[in-house]
């Protein structure tokens, strides 16, 4: 009963607060693809991805109701940084939905026109006054309106749908009247640098018990790299990924939190209490208590996580209590795959310097074992043969067959039509043809496929209560060569992981002189989850190993289950541009490479690495299997 009726207190307070409309939300999930493509073709950096911003308190003036509710004491805004731009995760502060919709569109405009240093031939903004200013709200409020007169000179179709949703915000700012002079004077300027973008140059101090400006949703808050550049690093005051999206088969929360980074504190004993025990209950701040791990997982630690305002996080190489814990430590010589040569130097693209480093990366060739008794010879499992049967009959039909030439020069028997013409070409005086003849040539379909899979930790993940992103992989090589057998079709299978760019691990399953036998199913069956994901290395060499291929076409099929990533610089945008790169690279020699990931937020950052038909994202990892050979069957038509 008590729950019941706090949580109709609640509604009924949060309701009457206002502020909100809540049948006209939109959430970032519902209109992140458009904004997405809204965003990119209006010009915006195609590297950036779209993610959730997080919500942070404002400190402005709050109605009586709004104190009494809770309510709109945070806010999330528009920000973008070096690698992503950062969007409200829902909006309902406008009263129609539309208008909403149309906010996020704005939002993407404004970020893809950012404010130019040199002008652009733009109106310029006034000159900074010498009087007393605020710095932080003044460079907001310049660089906003530069992005908005940009914006507007370089879409003039947006102008209509601006001053709508310019009229809908103001109506929903705090009235004049109900402000102290000091905070209504600068609202005044806000709201006229709104309709009029360029008038205002300054925003003037406020006097020390003012309240803040509300905050202007129309504006992105930051428009620069932030503290924690785009090394993939959290730092203080930076910003954490979506809570949630390591759930293998659940979408991402799409909420993003505040961290801050501590530095490594002196560790304090359990046992040992350095402060009174009545003030136990008091203390707040970050301590660093030894404590042993959990044998049992939290299952709810992604939704604790979510709940929380900010995290806090340090480095100090120890190894904690977590939901998901990895032993990232190499495998000892006995135990491990067999290295097949000292390693191969490959490049890689910094994005940053703009600039391909040499022999950046140390590759090893990897091929499995013979101390494993999981390489062993083994034939095809039983649960996959049925399906397998299904699929040497459908790919028989891609198998090319004998085909009768006519009218060629020399062939086994006459072409009955061939010879009649000439006849009649004789008759009547023209010089008859000497291609009389019919040929049977059996014509090979020219191709060369090498499949390569990603075998990260992230791959040791369930999809369901019987089977891991691993099982789904090794499964799914197994009937791509089954299919492959029917067709006659050269190919390759391999996998990779890397652990830094020292040590990407290449593995070869099957190369392309070898039989598809129960020798190449055991090296697959003994593939296990390794390390990290640094593709573009792993292209690279696919690449060079498709390049000795003599065929006319040559296709590399990579399966994936998430991002570039890395322990060291290759996360974020770093690992998406050097992988862009690499699949240019591989185009410009010739290959087709083709995309085919698990991971649902895929289509937020495939395209810009294998453009809008180089990719395709399974929402059920266990129907890849099946599919697969059907992906190859389609790109080889």
């Amino acid at each position: 009963m008590e729950e019941t009726v706090g949580l109709l207190w609640h509604r009924l307070i949060t309701r009457a607060a206002g502020g909100h409309f809540p049948k006209a939300a939109v959430r970032l999930r519902d209109i992140e693809k458009t904004a997405g493509v809204f965003f990119r073709a209006l010009g915006g950096d195609p590297g950036l991805r779209l993610a959730a911003a997080t919500t942070d308190e404002h400190g402005a003036r709050r109605s009586l109701l709004q104190r009494i509710a809770g309510a709109d004491e945070r806010v999330a805004r528009a920000r973008m940084d070096v690698s992503t731009l950062r969007l409200p995760p829902e909006l309902d502060v406008l009263p129609e939905r539309g208008l909403n919709r149309d906010l996020y569109l704005w939002l993407a405009a404004v970020a893809a026109a950012p404010p130019a240093e040199d002008g652009d031939g733009h109106p310029a903004l006034g000159p900074v006054p010498d009087e007393p200013i605020d710095e932080a709200a003044t460079r907001e409020l310049r660089e906003n309106q530069a992005a908005t007169l940009r914006a507007l000179a370089r879409w003039p179709g947006i102008q209509a749908r601006y001053r709508r949703l310019v009229d809908a915000m103001i109506a929903q700012r705090p009235r004049l009247d109900k402000l102290p002079p000091a905070e209504a004077e600068r609202e005044k300027l806000i709201r006229l640098a709104l309709h009029a973008p360029g008038s205002v140059a300054a925003l003037p101090r406020l006097p020390a018990k003012a309240r803040a400006t509300q905050p202007v949703l129309l504006w992105l808050s930051e428009f620069h790299a932030s503290a924690a550049g785009g090394s993939g690093g959290a730092g203080a005051g930076g910003e954490l990924g979506e809570a949630g999206a390591s759930r293998p088969g659940k979408d991402s929360s799409r909420q993003a939190h505040r961290v801050e980074r501590q530095e490594k504190m002196p560790e304090k004993h359990g046992m040992i209490i350095p402060f009174r025990a009545e003030s136990l209950l008091s203390v707040a701040e970050f301590i660093k208590v030894q404590r042993s791990t959990d044998d049992e997982p939290d299952d709810n630690a992604a939704d604790a996580a979510a709940n929380l305002d900010h995290l806090s996080i340090t480095r100090d190489g120890e190894r904690v209590a977590s939901k998901v814990r990895f032993d990232l430590d190499l495998p000892s010589a006995a135990e491990d795959d067999v290295v097949l040569g000292d390693g191969i130097p490959l490049p890689e693209w910094d994005y940053r310097k703009n600039l391909l480093l040499e022999d950046h990366v140390r590759l090893a060739e990897l091929t499995p074992s013979i101390h494993d008794p999981r390489a062993a010879p083994c034939a095809l499992p039983e649960h996959l043969r049925r399906t397998a049967r299904r699929l040497h009959r459908q790919f028989a039909a891609l198998t090319p067959g004998r085909r009768w030439l006519k009218a060629q020069v020399d062939g086994t028997e006459l072409d009955l039509d061939a010879v009649v013409r000439a006849a009649t070409d004789r008759a009547t005086g023209h010089h008859p043809s000497d291609q009389l003849y019919l040929s049977l040539e059996k014509r090979e379909r020219d191709l060369a496929c090498l499949a390569l899979a990603d075998l990260s930790l992230s791959t040791d993940s369930w999809v369901s209560s019987e089977a891991r992103v691993i099982d789904v992989i090794r499964d799914s090589l197994l009937l791509f060569g089954e299919a492959l057998l029917a067709t006659g079709d050269s190919f390759a299978l391999c996998g990779f992981s890397s652990v830094k760019r020292s040590n990407v691990r290449f593995h070869r399953l099957k190369d392309f002189d070898q039989r598809f036998d129960d020798r190449a199913r055991g090296r697959i069956m003994a593939i296990k989850p390794g390390y990290y994901t640094r593709l573009g290395a792993a292209i690279r060499h696919a690449t060079t190993i498709l390049d000795r291929q003599r065929a006319a076409r040559r296709i590399l099929l990579i399966l994936s289950d998430g991002k570039p990533n890395d322990l060291d610089l290759y996360d974020g945008r770093y690992g998406i541009e050097d992988t862009r790169v690499a699949v240019v690279e591989a185009r410009n020699r010739g290959v087709v490479p083709f995309c085919v990931t698990i991971d649902r937020e895929g289509a937020s950052y495939l395209p810009h690495l294998f453009g809008p038909a180089g990719y395709a994202v399974i929402r059920q990892p266990d129907e890849l299997p099946a599919r697969l050979p059907m992906f190859y069957a389609q790109l080889t038509r």
